[in-house]
This record gives C-alpha cells, sequence and structure tokens, in this order.
C-alpha cells in the first residue's frame, strides 16, 4: 500500500489541476482501509522517501485524523474509522518520528504538529504516557529528540491540555523547559523553543487566572523568580558582529551563531512582554534593570541596524521552520515595544524623573538621547525606499497608520508619542534639539526625513488629543520644514510638505500668515512635481490646511484645490488606481474638504466637484470606504444645498441626475452590481433631502430605472437604498409618484403597490426587505384609503402575515411602523383589521402585538421610537379588552441555580426563549433551557415598554451601561506598580480571541440611545394621566410591575 501512496502523494505535487485533484479524491477514497494512517505515518519516517512527499504524507494524515479519529474535533466527518490497535500504533510512531534524531525541522514540525492534534482529544485517557514520555527524554536526548519534543510540548499547551492537567504537570513542565533555556551547551535556537514554551505557560495562565487567580498568581511568582536570571543575562548578553552577506549566504558557523543568539534574545523579550501584558505587577521590581539593558543593546545596535537595513538590503523579517523569527530588525521592533512599554512602569519613571532634576538644566539629557535613538531607527530602509517608489499607496497607507505592516520606524513613532504623553514640553524640546543637530550635521537625507517623521508623529497624536505644540518651537522648525521642500530627494521634499500641514494644524493661529505660502507652495506641487510620493502627500496635506485655516482663508482657495485635485486625477490611470486603496481614499477625503469649505461650488456653472467625487467613486464602487465616504460627502452636499431652496435644490439635479441615470444604466448593462448600488444610495440621499414638491419630471426621470430594477434584482445592498429612494419620493412630492405612469400605462401607485408585493414575497430575505415597511406605511398615509380602496386591506394583511416570519430586527421594525404610524390616527381601527386577519393558524393582533412589544425596546432612530411610544400609548388608553386577553413574552425567569448560563448555550437551546407552550404547560420543568419568560397581557406588556423607553429617553440607560461599564473595568484591573494594560493587542492570544467575541455579541442599540427631550415629555404626561384617571385599570397594574420599575414611577410622581 506504501508504494501506492507514494504514487498518489507524489500526483497531488502536480502543477495540473486534473492529475492532482484526482490524486486526491483517490486518497479520500483509501480512508476506510485500516493501514492507511499506519502507512502515512511509516511514508513519513522513511529518510529515502524524498521530503516534499514525507511532508506530504504528514498534511494528508492531519487531514485525515482531524475527519476520522475523533468526534471531538470539528471537522469529524460522523464516523471514527481507527480502531483502538491502530490509534497505538500510529501515536507511537508518530511521537518517535517527531522526537527522533532526524534532523529535518519540517518533517518533525509536521509529526508534532499531528501528534499536538491527537493529544487533543487523547491525553490522558488513551495516552497517558505521553507527557511523563517527554518529560523524561527532554533532560537526557540529543539536540534532535530535544528540539522533537519541546514542539511536541509547546503544542500541546497551546491546545492539547485542560485546566486541570495543566495544573498537575505544569510546575513539572516549567522546570524542564527552564533547564534547556538556562543550559549554555545547548543550542541557541533550541533554547530559544524551550523560553516559547515557557511563554505558552503565561497564556494559559492569562486564560484560567479569573477563575483561580491567587493560585495562578503565586505560581507565576515561583516562576518567574527562577526564570528572571535568565532573561537578565540574556538582555545584557551582547550580539557578535554580524555576518558578512557572503557568510549570510553560506550559512555557516558565525551565521549559525549569529542567528541563533536573535532568536534567543527575541524569545526573551517576547516573554517579558507576555508576562508584563499578564503580570505586570510581578515584572516591575525588574522594569529598571531591564529598560536599563533593552536601551543599551539599541544603542549599540544601531551600527549593525543601519549597515543591514538603510545602507544595504539585506533580508529581513524571517523565521525559521519552527516559527522563531531570527532576523536583526525583528530584535530591534521587540525591543523598541518593549522599552516603550517599560516607560510606563512606575520604577522606570522614578528614576528618570530623578535623573531630570539632579542634570543640569541644557539641552543634554536622556530625553534627547531617547530622542537620537528614535531618529537612528526610523530611517527609511532600502527596502521601504524602493517599495514607496513603485507603489506610492504603500507609502500612503504607512502614512495613514492603516497597514499591518508594523516596523521599527512606527515602533519609534509610538515609542516617543508615549515620552510626549507623559512629558509632553521635554519630549518636544528633546527632538527639536536633535533635530537642529541632525540638520546641522548629516550627510544622508534619510536622518534629516526621519527626525521630521517622528515630529509629523507626536503632532498627529497631539491633533486626536487636541493639544497644540509650543509656538516657538513651531516657528524654529519652519527653517527645517522649509529647506527640507526644496531638497533633491522625493521623501524628503515629501516629509517636509507633511509636516508644514500638521505644524500649521497644531499651532493655533502661529503660522496662519506663512501658511498661506506653504498651501500655494503644495498646489504647485500637487500639478508639478516629478515626484509621484510628493504629489500624493500633497494632496493629503491639504487636508489639514482646509481644516486648520479660516473660511476667510480657504474660500478664495477652493476652487483652485479642486483644480489641482482634478489634474492630480487626470494623470492617474483610474483603472490601475482601483486596487490602491489609500491613494483614493486620500484623494476623496480631500475632495470632501474642499466641496464642505462651501457646498454651492458644487451648483456652479462649470464646476467639476461632484464630477470628480462621482468619477472616483464610480471606479471605486466596490470598495465600502470609499463609497462610505461618498455617501457621507454627498449627504452633507445634499442636505446643505436643501436649505438654500428650490432654485439651488433644481440645479443639483441637473447636475447629479444623468450622473446617476448613467450609473443605473451601465451597472445593469455590465452586471456590475456594486455601481448600480451606489447609484441607488445616493439617488436615496438626493430624495431625502428633496424640495416639497419635488423638482418638476423628478419622478418621471428616475422612475424607470428605478421600478425596473427594484423588480429584478435581489441584491440587499441595492434593493435597501431603492426602496428608501422611492419612500422619500412619496414623503416629499406624493402628487408626482401617483400620477406618474410607467410605459406599460400603470400608474404610480400600482407600481409602489407591486414593488411593496415583491419585497413582501416569502422568498425575499429580510436584509433585502429592510425597508419595505417604511415604503408601506408612506404609501398609506399619502394615498389614503380611497386611493387604495381594496388594497388597504391586502397591503395590510400581507405585512402582518410577513411580520411573523420576520427575524431581522431592522426588518421588525420597518414591518411594525407600517401599523404604529396607522395607531397615531387610528389605533382602534387597527386592533379592529387585525383582529379580523389569521395569520396562519394565529390571530393577526396576536401576532403583531407579540412581535411589536418583544422588539419595541430595540428601535432605532429618534422619529422611529417617538412613533412608537405614542402608538403603544394610544393603544394602552384604547382600554380594548381584545388586547387584554393577549399573553405576550413577560419578564426573564431567572432559574435557580448557580452555574453560568454564556450566550453560546442559549443559542443551542432546543426551544425558543419564549412560547405559549412553556406558558401553559403542566410540568414547565421539562423545558431545561435557562433563558424562559413569563407571559403576561399585552397592557402590562405596554406598560413595561414605555417605563424603560422613560429611562431611555432620559439617558438614564446610557449612563448605567456606562457605569455598569467602569465597575466592570475596575473589578477587572490589577494596577499595581505598572498598569495592567497590554501595549497592543495580542491577536495571537486566546483570551484576547475570547474577548473579541464576547464584545462583538453585545448589544449596541441601549448603548447608543441618548436624551430624548421630547419623548420624555410626552412619556411623563402620559403616565401622570392614565395615573390620575386610573386608565386601563392602572392602578392595579403597577403592582403587577417589578420593585425597580415601581420606583421608576415613583420617582416620576416627585419630579
Amino acid at each position: 500500500m506504501e508504494q501506492q501512496l507514494v504514487h498518489l502523494l507524489a500526483e497531488t505535487q502536480l502543477s495540473a489541476e486534473g492529475p492532482r485533484r484526482h490524486a486526491e479524491s483517490q486518497l479520500q477514497q483509501l480512508y476506510h482501509i485500516e493501514a492507511f494512517p499506519i502507512s502515512l505515518v511509516s511514508i513519513a519516517s522513511h529518510s529515502s522517501v524524498p521530503l516534499n512527499l514525507r511532508q506530504a504524507a504528514l498534511l494528508v494524515l492531519k487531514t485525515f485524523v482531524l475527519s476520522s479519529w475523533s468526534p471531538s474535533f470539528d471537522e469529524f466527518q460522523g464516523q471514527e474509522l481507527v480502531n483502538p490497535a491502530n490509534k497505538e500504533l500510529v501515536r507511537v510512531a508518530l511521537l518517535e518520528l517527531a522526537t527522533s534524531v532526524e534532523h529535518d525541522k519540517k518533517v518533525k514540525s509536521a509529526a508534532s504538529y499531528v501528534v499536538g492534534k491527537i493529544a487533543s482529544t487523547d491525553f490522558p485517557d488513551q495516552w497517558p504516557s505521553l507527557l511523563p514520555t517527554l518529560l523524561q527524554l527532554i533532560p537526557t536526548g540529543t539536540d534532535a529528540q530535544i528540539h522533537g519534543a519541546l514542539k511536541v510540548l509547546g503544542d500541546m499547551v497551546e491546545d492539547g491540555l485542560s485546566e486541570e492537567q495543566f495544573f498537575k504537570v505544569a510546575r513539572d513542565l516549567v522546570k524542564v523547559v527552564l533547564d534547556v533555556a538556562v543550559n549554555d551547551a545547548r543550542k541557541p535556537t533550541l533554547r530559544a523553543l524551550a523560553i516559547s514554551v515557557y511563554r505558552a505557560t503565561i497564556d494559559t495562565l492569562d486564560i484560567v487566572q479569573e477563575d483561580h487567580k491567587e493560585a495562578v498568581k503565586a505560581f507565576a511568582d515561583e516562576t518567574l523568580t527562577a526564570w528572571s536570571p535568565l532573561f537578565v543575562e540574556m538582555m545584557r548578553k551582547s550580539l557578535p558582529e554580524p555576518p558578512s552577506e557572503d557568510e549570510e549566504a553560506a550559512e555557516g558557523s558565525r551565521e549559525e551563531q549569529w542567528r541563533g543568539l536573535i532568536a534567543l534574545k527575541l524569545q526573551v523579550v517576547k516573554t517579558l512582554m507576555k508576562i508584563r501584558s499578564v503580570f505586570p505587577t510581578l515584572l516591575s521590581p525588574q522594569s529598571p534593570t531591564l529598560f536599563t539593558a533593552t536601551w543599551q543593546e539599541l544603542s549599540a545596535l544601531q551600527a549593525p541596524y543601519q549597515a543591514m537595513y538603510i545602507n544595504d538590503e539585506r533580508q529581513g523579517r524571517l523565521e525559521d521552520a519552527d516559527g522563531l523569527p531570527y532576523t536583526l530588525d525583528f530584535l530591534v521592533l521587540e525591543e523598541l515595544d518593549f522599552m516603550q512599554s517599560c516607560l510606563r512602569a512606575p520604577p522606570v519613571r522614578k528614576e528618570l524623573e530623578g535623573q531630570l532634576q539632579a542634570g543640569t538644566k541644557g539641552p543634554d539629557t536622556w530625553v534627547t538621547e531617547v530622542m537620537k535613538l528614535a531618529v537612528a531607527y526610523a530611517q527609511i530602509t532600502t527596502e521601504e525606499e524602493g517599495l514607496w517608489e513603485i507603489d506610492v499607496n504603500i507609502f500612503l497607507s504607512e502614512e495613514t497608520s492603516v497597514t499591518a505592516n508594523y516596523t521599527p520606524r512606527t515602533a519609534c513613532g509610538d515609542l516617543v508619542i508615549k515620552l510626549a504623553e507623559w512629558l509632553s514640553k521635554l519630549t518636544i524640546e528633546g527632538l527639536f534639539t536633535y533635530t537642529k543637530t541632525v540638520f546641522t550635521t548629516a550627510q544622508s537625507w534619510k536622518p534629516k526625513e526621519s527626525a521630521l517623521y517622528i515630529l509629523d508623529q507626536v503632532l498627529k497624536d497631539f491633533m486626536d488629543v487636541e493639544r497644540n505644540i509650543d509656538p516657538e518651537v513651531a516657528k524654529g522648525y519652519i527653517e527645517y520644514v522649509e529647506y527640507a521642500m526644496h531638497q533633491e530627494n522625493g521623501f524628503l521634499r515629501a516629509r517636509g510638505y507633511l509636516v508644514a500641514g500638521v505644524l500649521t494644524r497644531t499651532s493655533g493661529s502661529t503660522l496662519h500668515q506663512l501658511a498661506g505660502g506653504f498651501l500655494q507652495k503644495t498646489l504647485n506641487a500637487v500639478t508639478n512635481d516629478p515626484s509621484e510620493v510628493v504629489r500624493a502627500s500633497c494632496v493629503k496635506v491639504l487636508q489639514d490646511y482646509l481644516q486648520a485655516l479660516p473660511r476667510s482663508v480657504t474660500s478664495s482657495l477652493q476652487g483652485p484645490i479642486i483644480s489641482a485635485i482634478s489634474t492630480f486625477l487626470a494623470s492617474q490611470d483610474l483603472a490601475e488606481l482601483v486596487d490602491s486603496d489609500d491613494v483614493l481614499v486620500t484623494l476623496v477625503e480631500t475632495l470632501r474638504d474642499a466641496i464642505l469649505v462651501n457646498t454651492r461650488i458644487c451648483i456652479e456653472p462649470g464646476s467639476d466637484a461632484l464630477n470628480l467625487l462621482f468619477s472616483v467613486a464610480s471606479h471605486s464602487a466596490s470598495n465600502f470606504q470609499i463609497t462610505a465616504l461618498v455617501n457621507e460627502t454627498f449627504e452633507e452636499v445634499a442636505g446643505s444645498i436643501g436649505t438654500f431652496g428650490g432654485d439651488a435644490y433644481i440645479r443639483l439635479c441637473e447636475k447629479v441626475l444623468p450622473s446617476l441615470a448613467g450609473a443605473f444604466d451601465v451597472g445593469d448593462m455590465t452586471e456590475e452590481s456594486a455601481l448600480g448600488n451606489l447609484a441607488a444610495e445616493l439617488l436615496s440621499i438626493l430624495a431625502e433631502h428633496g424640495t416639497e414638491p419635488l423638482p418638476h419630471g423628478f419622478v418621471a426621470a428616475v422612475m424607470p430605472r428605478l421600478n425596473r430594477l427594484l423588480l429584478s434584482s435581489t441584491d440587499a445592498e441595492f434593493l435597501r437604498p431603492g426602496t428608501e429612494a422611492a419612500k422619500h419620493m412619496l414623503a416629499h412630492d406624493h402628487k408626482q409618484v401617483l400620477e406618474w405612469h410607467d410605459e406599460n400605462g400603470k400608474s404610480g401607485l400600482e407600481v409602489c403597490l407591486i414593488i411593496i408585493d415583491r419585497l413582501l414575497g416569502e422568498k425575499m430575505e429580510d436584509h433585502a426587505a429592510a425597508e419595505v415597511g417604511g415604503l408601506a406605511a408612506e404609501l398609506v398615509e399619502k394615498a389614503g384609503s380611497e386611493r387604495l380602496g381594496p388594497f388597504l386591506l391586502q397591503l395590510l394583511k400581507a405585512v402582518a402575515v410577513r411580520l411573523a416570519s420576520a427575524k431581522e430586527a431592522a426588518f421588525i421594525q420597518s414591518l411594525i411602523l407600517v401599523f404604529a404610524r396607522l395607531s397615531l390616527v387610528g389605533a382602534k381601527d387597527v386592533v379592529d383589521f387585525l383582529a379580523q386577519v389569521q395569520v396562519g393558524n394565529e390571530n393577526g393582533l396576536q401576532v403583531v402585538m407579540g412581535k411589536w412589544l418583544e422588539n419595541s425596546v430595540n428601535f432605532a432612530g429618534y422619529d422611529e421610537i417617538r412613533q412608537n411610544v405614542i402608538a403603544l400609548s394610544k393603544l394602552f388608553s384604547l382600554e380594548d379588552q381584545r388586547l387584554v386577553n393577549i399573553l405576550v413574552q413577560g419578564d426573564l425567569i431567572v432559574p435557580e441555580s448557580d452555574r453560568i448560563m454564556t450566550r453560546s448555550k442559549a443559542r443551542k437551546s432546543e426551544h425558543p426563549p419564549w412560547s405559549l407552550e412553556y406558558a401553559m404547560d403542566s410540568d414547565p420543568k421539562r423545558f431545561l433551557d435557562p433563558d424562559q419568560y413569563t407571559v403576561i397581557p399585552v397592557p402590562l406588556k405596554i406598560i413595561k415598554v414605555l417605563i424603560q423607553e422613560l429611562s431611555f429617553s432620559s439617558g438614564e440607560g446610557r449612563a448605567l451601561d456606562a457605569a455598569a461599564a467602569a465597575e466592570l473595568a475596575e473589578e477587572g484591573s490589577d494596577d499595581g506598580d505598572w498598569e495592567d494594560i497590554p501595549n497592543a493587542l495580542d491577536l495571537g492570544s486566546l483570551a484576547t480571541k475570547q474577548e473579541l467575541m464576547a464584545f462583538g455579541e453585545g448589544t449596541a442599540t441601549q448603548l447608543s440611545r441618548q436624551r430624548d427631550d421630547e419623548t420624555q415629555a410626552y412619556l411623563t404626561a402620559f403616565f401622570h394621566e392614565i395615573s390620575s384617571k386610573n386608565v386601563g385599570g392602572f392602578q392595579d397594574l403597577v403592582h403587577a410591575l417589578t420593585q425597580d420599575e415601581q420606583q421608576k414611577l415613583i420617582n416620576l410622581s416627585q419630579s
């Protein structure tokens, strides 16, 4: 069988898709043969088999294990295909391969990964010998054996140990890996691997410490005491001279020593960062020692880093087969981060503050030395220089900090920003002092650009916190900014323009007299500079001037700025720019700021402002960020021009409607849905801000295309804004809509009914039909019962029927508001109608009121919430016995249990969270689901909802949420001597992932609710009236409220 498998594995490596897929299919057909997994391990273990096939065998084995080994795996296919005896053979053979004297790390890593997966299900019950075997092997094995054992151990710690198992072996495990880490006779990479295993135990401690806080802290303290001497020693250990490029290529002993020591030091720094984020107080006493060692090493590494990456182009960001990084740039990056982290430690701050107080008042302080270090490592590397010259988009992504490429350059910016947060004045003065030195003595352009880059980063942070730079320092920098603007190198020139803009923005009015000249130079550079990096930078920096300078200055330059952007855009191939997100975003943002100086420019004769905006948008219609910016900009334009009066709005329509019609047509012909979706969004915005009535011919210009697409499209991203556009047209000029006829002679009323009927269909997704309720409500209000005739009852029944099956909150709200808006003027008519409607096997009134009251507290939008509140109050005031007889979902029943119910468990519930079946069942205990509710009559539920709305409208709900968040933050805080806040999110941490997932499951609706005085005043008056007149038996209902609800009414009566 092995020969057959080798042949199939070889074919899976073929480039031809047909034979490759055929071989993969044949391998899957062999899964049921008992010898299959054993043969794969055998192939992987034979050194005579080509390396790529050995790796392929283990890859196939991994897939097989996940699908056929145990039901514990998510990928399990439903049948265990390996009997217990063969499982034991596979386990033994795999562990032997992973811990053998085999020197190929790729094979051993693949084998250890499969061992880890099997261990996650079989250890300890089916594989009790695994961990003892590893712990016995590591102290005595060869380097190759220890390497394999550490890989397996690391995989087990990360994935294969339960809490109970971990605590049983943690002390022995940490001791074993420490012995490897401190052993100078072992290879540095092996020692680094041992430290990475220790760091994995810290990750595990982080996950379990919430439930075992004291025990975990005690254990962490104990282990850190044992490991600290090694960490301090390695931080102080100097690197040897770096190998030459030839030695690096030859991979000789010198290169191996260099890489190994970097890998070892890197793991030390990474582990210190992990300890600092999880147990900050434990590391705090040693922070001054570690900070000094880090600073000294970074100072010593400046020369080799400069030689390898600034002057030369050595390969960086490299990892070995075990995932251990080993290049100097990685080490510098980690140490810069750790140095920044240490600046937060009180012992470090106390020592540094003491040095400042004891030292002479002069320019040469440790702050200046930090600036020297930051400027050295923030220089543009040769690799970055080449990339940015080829692709300006990469340069802009670095400038806007939207890149995931975190480098020593960006780390230096962060370091100085953190220092400025602590010592703002001294940081700026220290940077200015060193900048003067650099511009006076440096021959190369790179340190000069770097000094200005650091200033740029600090000032951007100042902008975020609305802090200004000292006016005298701002003036002092002008000399260097002007110098940079006139240099030959494009990157230094670009930095000059960028810093001029941010200086203007963060210096108050200090530079306003000079800023006009800077702005004019920037405009000239946008159109005339030979460097694309400079031109793009100047387009970006225009935003700073537009936001910093008074309107009296920018108004006169609005036209030239838009013209310059037009010239820049004309020089670009938009088809090629489609993938250059950052360039396009910069263009749209700058164009937005220029347009909003005075939106009238959009309707002036010959103005290209909106054409430019739509041109970029049409080429990037599938880019969410750009379309959002375009929609936001057009929203402000349409809203502003809509207030200027009918003539201005007509001119806006004349500018915009032809472009939108063209976009609809092109999108339809090319099946480019994103373009049509964008046009629908823009049309909806235009119609929303329309005059009353709309300009003559507006409906005739847009409805034919809109109608055709609304009746044919299935794309939710078109149907929602398209439906909204129709709704807004009805709201602003129903006469023009209803009197319009399509090409077949159907009236606007009939067309609207057909559109609504399609969107209410069972096959239409909730998300796509989310706005149909608004359109239906508008049509009912504007057309009236006389025009609608028999169609009115059919329409309302269709809404009720669709509401019964609706699941999405926005869609449910949309449908409920149809009845809510009708209830504002005829609550009894609504009840009468719904009581006669049958929805499936249930009464329409029962269905609608159940959905209505269950979802009311999740409504969004001030107008919608206010309409809902008034409608419910009118329903209550009817005192209708039919409403009293309907039972709906009440309060959550809290089970008498101490078990924790997570959201995921609730989602796995076999029964819905509430049902009449539960309420009426003679033995409710048979429903074991935790989330169950009481059942209460409609009037009582209305009172409960309105009390809750009273709290939200007063801002109380938001305040309570904020207070709860503060309490949780305080409870989770463990500041001690060092903030318990990670320097950056560790996205590899399981704890971090769990926190992010938990946050994503939260509800944002109530957090976003703000005070609404109008709704609060209405509810206050309503409660006073029903209380004084005992409307609907209010006094009796009060006794059925919770204590909290009763207290809110008492507070209201006393206010």
